[in-house]
C-alpha cells in the first residue's frame, strides 16, 4: 500500500508541475508534459513489481501504439478553441475523438499483426 502511495504523490506531483509551469511558461509546460515521464516511471514500476523482461517489452510496445491515437487531440482542441468553442466543449470532443481513435486502433492492431 505505500508503494501505491508513493506511485500515486509522484504521478501528481508530475501533473501539479506542468500545471504550474505552464501558466508562465506555456511552452515548457507542454514540454515537460510531452515528456513520457509516466510512461518511464510505469516501466520501472513494472520492471520492479514483475522483473519480466517480455512483459515490459509488451507494455512499451502497445503503449507507443497507444500514444499514436491520442496524438490528434493536440491539434484538435487548439483548433475548436481558435474557432471560439468554449474549454469544456473542446476538451470533450478531444476526448471523444482520442477515445474513438483507441477504438480504432484496438481493432485495427490484430488485424495489421499488432499485439496490445
Amino acid at each position: 500500500m505505500l508503494q501505491f502511495i508513493i506511485k500515486a504523490m509522484l504521478s501528481g506531483l508530475i501533473v501539479a508541475t506542468v500545471a504550474t509551469v505552464a501558466k508562465r511558461y506555456p511552452g515548457f509546460g507542454a514540454l515537460i508534459a510531452s515528456l513520457p515521464l509516466v510512461s518511464v516511471l510505469g516501466m520501472i514500476w513494472l520492471w520492479n513489481d514483475s522483473g519480466d523482461p517480455a512483459l515490459l517489452a509488451d507494455h512499451a510496445r502497445a503503449t507507443f501504439w497507444f500514444v499514436l491515437p491520442s496524438l490528434p487531440m493536440f491539434l484538435v482542441i487548439p483548433a475548436l478553441l481558435g474557432r471560439g468553442w468554449a474549454f469544456p466543449v473542446a476538451l470533450l470532443a478531444g476526448c471523444v475523438l482520442t477515445i474513438a481513435l483507441y477504438l480504432a486502433m484496438t481493432w485495427a492492431a490484430p488485424r495489421l499483426g499488432l499485439r496490445l
